[in-house]
């Protein structure tokens, strides 16, 4: 296999056509430089140049040889200032989950701000439950996520981004939707319920059924969801109601969404890294912490 600096060698000598010349550019004397291309022609069984006393020559064998050596150098280069660029949080790559409500609010102006700091830093984003971000930072599939998470995991840090209160979620045509002032939990209790399984996001679960135990009920659900988004698409349907984080209730037309009267859970929307998450998920969890906080204190 052909290794970089040979690649290097014979471009040099290539490109300048004289070894004395390639010698000075690589700064090396013209004797090593010499053996090292005949050693690189006997690896290859091929001549790669023609010489005489008085030229150097490229025979054909070298100009398609002399294309690909470009291209190993070149490769070469870019790959270690991606490194040096790594090693200092200005490049590489950074591979993102998030529970679908996240990708609505806050990610959008966090991965904007992100990326006007740290243009050069690829990317690459999948949709998650909750229960999968520990488990994907441990074995490095993720480097950050954003989950509705507060319990802790081994071997990562979770840092709480914005604490928000539940709303019900009602169907357009449910009697209660348009009543004027805060609603009672329990007037919901007979109603057809939009659930979330609890090993998706076991907090968030948890909050739901304290809410309406408190309440002074416990709900038969009659529709299963996977996350908030398709909760609150459900209750869109028609299908039944709901609780979901205040911050999650945009404006859907055919959707009421409803203060509580009463005192209700929260739960934490959650930056999670692994315990030791490197420059570029720092950076992520710093711009999203920066953001969220100033959009809760405007």
């Amino acid at each position: 296999m052909v290794e970089v600096r040979q690649a290097r060698y014979f471009v040099a000598v290539a490109e300048e056509l004289h070894f004395g010349r390639a010698a000075r550019r690589l700064q090396m004397s013209q004797p090593p430089l010499s053996q090292a291309i005949k050693q690189l022609e006997q690896q290859l069984g091929c001549e790669l140049l023609h010489r005489t006393q008085r030229s150097v020559a490229l025979s054909p064998a070298g100009a398609v040889f002399l294309d690909h050596c470009r291209a190993l150098v070149r490769q070469a280069e870019e790959a270690e200032l991606a490194a040096r660029r790594a090693a200092t949080g200005r490049g590489g790559r950074l591979s993102l989950g998030a529970v679908a409500s996240a990708f609505s609010w806050p990610l959008p102006l966090v991965l904007e701000r992100f990326h006007d700091a740290l243009p050069d830093v690829e990317i690459r984003t999948q949709e998650i439950d909750t229960h999968e971000a520990g488990p994907g930072l441990l074995d490095r599939s993720l480097d950050w996520a954003i989950v509705r998470q507060t319990a802790p995991v081994r071997g990562t840090t979770a840092t709480s981004l914005f604490v928000d209160r539940f709303v019900a979620a009602l169907p357009i045509r449910h009697p209660a939707a348009d009543v004027p002032g805060p609603l009672d939990l329990a007037d919901l209790a007979g109603a057809p319920w939009v659930w979330l399984h609890r090993h998706i996001s076991p907090d968030y679960h948890d909050a739901m059924a304290t809410m309406c135990r408190t309440a002074g009920f416990s709900p038969v659900p009659a529709h299963w969801a996977r996350s908030v988004t398709s909760q609150i698409a459900m209750v869109e349907c028609g299908l039944g109601v709901t609780v979901v984080p205040a911050a999650a209730s945009a404006a859907r037309p055919a959707v009421r969404f409803r203060t509580l009267r009463h005192g209700t859970a929260t739960i934490a929307l959650t930056a999670m890294t692994r315990a030791d998450p490197g420059a570029l998920a720092e950076r992520l969890t710093a711009i999203a912490t920066q953001l969220t906080t100033a959009q809760i204190s405007g």
